[in-house]
């Protein structure tokens, strides 16, 4: 009996071109939104690659975001401290990339969806929590997240 091997999720969306559609046309969109435009007003335009490549990361895609030596999750937690940012704008840019996510035809399934959106949620509300703050929290040393389909990650523990 042959069995199946089982996609990661970066591979089920569509992998890095697909993502870095989804980050681009996302912060293409994010200028005009009252409520995230001014979080993003300084961002510069590769942006959305760097997001695309962490994620993809994540995801279970290649190492396009650590792989250079100098980045991995604590850099990504670093560029969050000190922003103060809100529920609301977590929320929105939650739903900006799903709404982005849905224009660009990715993978509507419940089983990716699920996956998908349980990443966004817990990454977002994380950042949102180390925005709070001016420590890092993570060491240099830290592994990158690994995601993929329906995984839990115990309570938060501060």
């Amino acid at each position: 009996m042959e069995t199946k091997q089982i996609p990661t999720l970066y591979e089920w969306v569509g992998g890095r071109e697909r993502l870095e559609a989804l980050f681009m046309r996302f912060y293409a969109r994010v200028p005009a939104d009252p409520i995230l435009g001014p979080v993003f007003a300084n961002m510069p335009p590769e942006h959305f690659r760097t997001v695309a490549h962490f994620v993809g990361e994540v995801l279970g895609g290649p190492a396009l975001y650590s792989g250079d030596g100098t980045h991995g999750h604590s850099t990504m937690v670093a560029k969050h401290l000190g922003r103060r940012l809100t529920n609301e704008q977590r929320k929105r840019w939650m739903t900006l990339l799903l709404d982005t996510a849905d224009e660009l035809n990715l993978p509507d399934d419940p089983e990716f969806r699920s996956s998908l959106v349980g990443y966004l949620e817990w990454g977002s509300r994380l950042a949102t929590i180390n925005s709070a703050g001016t420590d890092n929290p993570i060491d240099t040393q830290t592994p990158m997240p690994q995601w993929g389909w329906g995984e839990t990650k115990g309570p938060y523990q501060p």
